[in-house]
């Protein structure tokens, strides 16, 4: 589909990227599952290269203008854990079916968001921070869906520091995913050329999103859970019923 020539659908996917960089904004995470699953639904040439690209960008935005705050070690940990996700996931590229592991991740992301809605708490600690970085990685380069096993193990730390790491941390991140979706032919010129047609879209949603900062502060774990438990489900119902 050429999104220029499609007003309709052009004006609807750059609603969703404005409101996708508010969230990456408010949370340090966050712009790939809000925007992948609603604009894939519209265009899937939109994802997973697009979508990553224009995540790379919101992440280093977020990143830059909290540096001050960003746990350089929880990053380092964080970033070992996703490239081996993306290693993983460059292998596995070649032999399996991508719709078999959205479903996958779906259901884990679902039912992961329920047990912390229940009341189970995850762990903060160097292993699990590089086994949901790992989950991340995979989840990532596949779906541009990335950060809802991220969100688990962030879900209760203080908003400010969080954000600014995860924002780190998805800079890397993305980056390294992008690099392994250019080697598997997964990432061409073309998605590129679709990432700079939305690329307005994004800088607005950053931009303004400041306004709402006390209210991403003040419900963290919940818009954290929230974004995560929609990623699952919109993931999920895309792939079964296409």
């Amino acid at each position: 589909m050429d999104l220029l020539a499609e007003p309709g659908v052009l004006a609807a996917v750059l609603a969703i990227v404005f409101f996708a960089g508010i969230v990456q904004a408010g949370l340090g995470m966050g712009f790939g599952l809000t925007a992948a699953p609603m604009v894939a639904l519209l265009d899937p040439m939109l994802v997973p290269a697009p979508v990553l690209i224009l995540g790379f960008f919101s992440s280093a935005w977020v990143a830059i203008l909290h540096r001050g705050q960003i746990v350089w070690p929880e990053v380092g940990l964080a970033t070992a854990g996703r490239f081996a996700g993306v290693a993983i996931t460059t292998a596995l590229l070649v032999s399996f079916s991508r719709d078999a592991f959205t479903i996958a991740f779906a259901v884990l992301v679902i039912l992961a968001v329920a047990m912390s809605l229940a009341g189970v708490r995850f762990p903060f600690n160097r292993l699990s921070l590089v086994a949901v970085a790992v989950v991340s990685g995979i989840m990532g380069t596949i779906t541009s869906v990335g950060a809802p096993p991220l969100a688990l193990v962030y879900q209760s730390r203080p908003p400010g520091p969080s954000r600014a790491t995860l924002a780190a941390f998805f800079t890397l991140g993305v980056a390294l995913s992008l690099g392994a979706l250019i080697l598997t032919g997964w990432c061409r010129w073309h998605d590129a050329e679709l990432a700079a047609v939305m690329a307005p879209a994004m800088i607005a949603g950053l931009l303004v999103a400041g306004r709402f900062r006390a209210a991403f502060d003040t419900r963290y774990r919940a818009l954290m859970l929230a974004a995560s438990g929609f990623a699952g489900l919109i993931l999920l119902g895309r792939t079964i019923w296409g």
